[in-house]
């Protein structure tokens, strides 16, 4: 195992670097999980705001007692002087939103089963208003209900008979058969940047590696030697395989480790499995770029330009939903664009039947066809350097 214990001894001797590039990783990924946290705090679940109303009933009722009470449930009351400067003054500096009038006489014609109307004086393009209206036409549109079909009903128990059937309510359970998405937001970040990192750690390493290996004087000293080349190569082969796991194997045990309690479930493990295929398709980019790079001073550069550039054009570093189309289409020439769009997919399923996985498996294949061909090319390549 010669050959494979100097693969591992030239690694070891680019440790540091790889080993500052992995804390970078880290480093965003704890805080994109503050951001997450903090944003998944403003993502609470709906709850109703009361709006500022002004009620003016020139007539006291019960049943306009009742309407009052109704619309407790959904607006503050503000008390004003009824003088249309006050009122006015009151709209245009938002101290109520809804002015509700109610006209005298409104009951007694009402009861009377006539056509009346409230009047109302609103700020314009305000969607709480919307809700104030909801509230004021069911409880008049029920009122009328009762007095066209029991004419003789008291104002007294047509308002019981309101509180009542008001007061009932439809019960709304929201059922996933998953975790909550927000729990992924996390994931998705953390897998998203996965690229940026592994991609260059790579290149570095398979590029210095095959830097050593395609030394010409080396090469001569390694074709007299008693180990044949397939023993050589498979040796050589092993120890890239062994790089790319161990790699690949410590930044997902990362992302276990920032986010231990949401990491299990189904959409860690497609998470996982499309990285593992990332990990493939970039170790087979990685081994290209190490037969075409001739120099240790342009590893560096290489390396910084490859990640970077697919990293701002493939959506790790922006969102894809943020990218122009333009951009997006010579992304999808690189296995970076196909990984992250799996992971906004996987991010957002709740079911994972083969319809629902269906577009993340044809991204993980698309990252499987990018990393044959990379390969492809780089045997090619290399028989041509041989032969040369």
């Amino acid at each position: 195992m010669q050959v494979f214990k100097l693969c591992l001894k030239i690694l070891k001797k680019n440790l540091p670097l790889m080993l500052m590039y992995i804390s970078i990783f880290v480093v965003v990924s704890i805080i994109m999980t503050f951001a997450t946290a903090n944003e998944q705090q403003k993502e609470n679940p709906f709850s109703q705001a009361k709006s500022n109303i002004a009620f003016i009933s020139e007539e006291n009722s019960p049943l306009i007692d009742g309407l009052k009470q109704e619309l407790g449930k959904i607006a503050n009351f503000v008390e004003l002087p009824d003088k249309t400067d006050a009122l006015q003054d009151a709209l245009y500096f938002r101290v109520v939103t809804y002015i509700l009038r109610i006209p005298e006489g409104f009951t007694e014609s009402f009861m009377k089963g006539e056509d009346v109307q409230v009047e109302k004086t609103v700020v314009p393009n305000s969607y709480s208003n919307t809700y104030i209206d909801l509230t004021i036409d069911k409880y008049l549109n029920i009122a009328r209900l009762y007095v066209q079909q029991m004419g003789d009903i008291s104002q007294e128990s047509l308002v019981r008979h309101l509180k009542r059937d008001l007061f009932d309510g439809a019960s709304v359970e929201l059922r996933t058969t998953a975790n909550d998405s927000r729990n992924n937001i996390y994931l998705n970040y953390y897998y998203n940047y996965f690229p940026y990192a592994l991609l260059y750690v790579l290149i570095l390493g398979m590029a210095e590696l095959m830097l050593v290996f395609n030394d010409s004087d080396l090469k001569k000293r390694n074709a007299c030697s008693p180990l044949s080349s397939k023993n050589m190569n498979m040796q050589f082969m092993l120890a890239n395989v062994m790089f790319t796991f161990v790699s690949w194997l410590i930044m997902v045990a990362f992302c276990f480790v920032l986010n231990f309690k949401s990491s299990f479930n189904m959409n860690t493990v497609y998470f996982i499995i499309n990285s593992f295929v990332f990990a493939i398709s970039g170790a087979s980019m990685s081994f290209l770029i190490g037969n075409l790079v001739k120099s240790r001073g342009a590893i560096a550069a290489v390396s910084n330009v490859v990640t970077l550039g697919l990293s701002f054009i493939s959506g790790v570093f922006v969102p894809q939903e943020f990218l122009g189309s333009f951009v997006l289409k010579i992304a999808s020439f690189t296995p970076t664009y196909w990984f992250v769009r799996a992971n906004n997919m996987i991010a957002g399923l709740t079911q994972f039947d083969f319809a629902s996985m269906e577009h993340v498996l044809s991204g993980m294949l698309v990252q499987v066809c990018f990393a044959l061909a990379f390969f492809a090319v780089a045997m090619v390549i290399a028989k041509k350097k041989r032969l040369s």
